[in-house]
């Protein structure tokens, strides 16, 4: 089972303020890679990158968005940073309003792929929470969507949205099997608004989530927000998954 990484999402606030103190911090938790986003990576990807590299951390894919004007600059930021993986994280919901509205999400995303492929790159598909709420069929429509994807297309399973969309998340991780490369792995009360929580600490069964997804697929922390300290929510997540070997 891969080790945790990190999602520097979470630390958004933190990077711009302190970047590398930041990242020395969640070295120090334990972390030994982290996903970027592609907005944080500012004008030099890779000094982000040897940054990075400074504080112990490996780069384990980049969130970017590969469907407009700027893919072409995601592609190149992915490069520089060494990573193999680019995640589109999200297409809006009207993406997943009915099946010909999911039949041209898997055809922007295949093509995307398509682009990725050719600078030597993989391309997986993040989801939030309106992928699972919308239903295709009696299906979620991330799983109509999978079923859409040319099937070098990988898949970064957010649990924690496709809780709140009502999915049975160690039941989707069945079906998706080994097209989950990717997870990230969070916790809270399970709605919309509400604040996250470290995980260990909501309401996630996140034992039996862990269990049910590819093995070596990434677990990566994140946290949209939370109330409180967001690198001490950070520790005590690391610190959750180690106890349970995650």
């Amino acid at each position: 089972m891969s080790l945790p990484a990190v999602q520097l999402y979470s630390v958004r606030a933190e990077l711009t303020a302190r970047p590398a103190p930041t990242l020395a911090a969640l070295a120090d938790m334990g972390f030994r890679a982290a996903e970027p986003t592609y907005g944080l990576l500012g004008d030099d990807p890779k000094a982000f990158r040897d940054m990075l590299e400074t504080a112990g951390l490996a780069a384990c894919s980049l969130h970017g968005p590969l469907l407009d004007e700027r893919a072409t600059d995601v592609l190149a930021a992915a490069a520089a940073l060494g990573v193999d993986t680019v995640i589109i994280p999200a297409i809006m919901a009207d993406g997943f309003a009915d099946l010909a509205s999911v039949e041209e999400s898997a055809r922007r995303i295949n093509a995307a792929a398509a682009r990725a492929a050719a600078a030597g790159l993989r391309l997986g598909y993040h989801n939030h929470h309106w992928e699972l709420s919308a239903r295709i069929g009696g299906r979620h429509a991330l799983d109509a969507l999978a079923g859409l994807l040319d099937p070098e297309v990988l898949l970064e399973v957010d649990v924690y949205w496709a809780a709140v969309g009502g999915a049975d998340v160690p039941g989707l991780l069945a079906r998706l099997g080994d097209r989950v490369t990717h997870l990230h792995v969070k916790d809270g009360p399970g709605t919309v608004e509400a604040a996250m929580t470290a995980v260990g600490s909501g309401t996630l069964p996140i034992p039996a989530i862990l269990a049910a997804a590819p093995a070596e697929a990434w677990r990566i922390v994140e946290l949209d927000r939370c109330d409180g300290d967001m690198l001490e929510a950070l520790a005590a997540s690391r610190g959750y998954l180690d106890g349970l070997g995650a």
